[in-house]
């Protein structure tokens, strides 16, 4: 009955860490899509809000791993419920992660306020950001299911977002020679679109530990990559 009874309290615990990360999921979500619609808009009262989010998202992280630390010390977990604290804390680090990058493009807002966005920069931000949401959702919705095979998946889909930051990148530095007036909006821009990019490969980062966290191993071969944008501006000859 007491072994029966620990194991009980272990499992509860172990739904308290994933209501968590679920938790800091959503709002990680929220910041980034909020900063994207207050850069294309021009809403400072709105990226003001996502600057001050991050707070709470620093706690929520705060409070998963204390509770995983005292899990661990309590318990004593061993194999897949080891891998299952372990991987909660590396998930909530790249969550933590993803609100910072949320905060920096809100952070931003204001400094492209009183230029704008050329409208085709902007829906190139807005895609580019679909795609790094996207896969975001998509693998917290894996790590809700805990699925090795989906979690593969979602890892090979970062190599569209690469592709597409590089694409965005050209397009703005073609901004940039055309009018030196573009320089300073785009130049914010750029810095934008990497933290998308980044955002994309956090996405990643957690399916790999899913992965793990289910098989005990990491991912065979290297991480797709179509990040091409070292090589776009060639040094002079």
């Amino acid at each position: 009955m007491v072994t029966s009874h620990i194991y009980s309290v272990f499992d509860d615990e172990l739904k308290h860490l994933a209501r968590g990360i679920a938790e800091m999921g959503g709002m990680a979500e929220q910041m980034v899509s909020d900063s994207i619609r207050a850069l294309v808009t021009s809403d400072a009262a709105l990226a003001q809000r996502v600057i001050s989010q991050d707070v709470l998202v620093d706690k929520t992280e705060r409070d998963i791993g204390d509770s995983a630390i005292l899990m661990i010390a309590k318990r004593q977990p061993v194999a897949s419920d080891l891998r299952e604290i372990i991987g909660s804390l590396r998930i909530a680090a790249d969550l933590e992660r993803v609100g910072d990058l949320g905060k920096s493009n809100a952070k931003r807002v204001i400094a492209v306020q009183s230029s704008g966005i050329p409208r085709p920069l902007a829906r190139g931000i807005e895609h580019l950001a679909e795609l790094a949401l996207s896969q975001l959702k998509d693998v917290l919705d894996v790590y809700s299911t805990r699925s090795a095979e989906k979690a593969e998946a979602i890892r090979r889909r970062d190599e569209e977002i690469d592709a597409m930051y590089t694409s965005l990148f050209r397009e703005m530095l073609t901004y940039m020679m055309e009018d030196p007036r573009n320089i300073t909006p785009c130049t914010h821009l750029l810095f934008c679109a990497k933290n998308i990019e980044r955002i994309g490969d956090h996405a990643t980062n957690i399916a790999e530990t899913i992965y793990y966290m289910k098989t005990g191993e990491q991912p065979a071969g290297e991480r797709p990559k179509d990040d091409n944008t070292a090589t776009v501006v060639q040094p002079a000859e």
